[in-house]
């Protein structure tokens, strides 16, 4: 029961981890904005992928490998779980628990590389004396993208360790009461039995 209360938990973890990791993506953060005096935004898509600098096709790939690995760990998380039909064996499905569970951490390790790599580069580019061109503060997908890749690890390691906990078979130990039973079935017999043998009567000339 633990187990299965286990793999619910990290099963919901993976999943909301999932879907920030997701949520980061189609966000303007990643784009170039400018804001004006009075607070509006403009925002304009970089006008060719492969004129962009290496770091940001880097934290891309990085991004939409974490998305298409969160895809097939979910698949692969709801298939291992105890509280679903589907999966086989109570053993089968404890491997494919935890291979959903190192399909999850690779997701978290994916989109934590892809966050902290840009993340590093506007950093060291803010504080950079000689840089010159237009600086970029740290926005809010960086930081959706370190807490979804954050609850992508916590709940796949929480999958892979329920492959130890299933291993565990309980063992029932039987004492062996046989030979107690049948000397306590002979007792009852011999004491259910009465005592037919006749009392004996002593007259008085048998004492001398």
């Amino acid at each position: 029961m633990a187990s299965t209360s286990a793999e619910i938990v990290a099963f919901l973890l993976t999943i909301s981890g999932w879907v920030l990791v997701s949520s980061t993506l189609p966000t303007d953060y990643w784009k170039t904005c400018v804001t004006d005096s009075t607070g509006v935004s403009n925002c304009k898509d970089f006008p060719s992928m492969l004129a962009l600098d290496g770091y940001i096709q880097a934290c891309r790939g990085l991004m939409i490998s974490a998305v298409c690995l969160g895809f097939f760990g979910s698949v692969f998380g709801l298939v291992g779980m105890k509280c679903t039909k589907i999966g086989g064996s109570d053993q089968n499905k404890a491997r494919i628990a935890c291979l959903a569970g190192l399909i999850f951490i690779l997701c978290g390790l994916c989109s934590m590389t892809g966050c902290s790599l840009y993340a590093h580069r506007i950093t060291s580019e803010f504080f950079d004396p000689s840089f010159v061109a237009q600086k970029y503060e740290l926005g809010a997908a960086l930081f959706i993208g370190w807490a979804g890749a954050s609850l992508c690890i916590i709940g796949g390691s929480i999958f892979c360790f329920s492959i130890a906990e299933n291993s565990k078979s309980p063992r029932r130990a039987y004492a062996y009461n046989g030979a107690a039973s049948v000397m306590s079935s002979r007792t009852k017999i011999h004491n259910s039995v009465p005592d037919k043998t006749s009392p004996k009567h002593f007259d008085k000339n048998a004492y001398v």
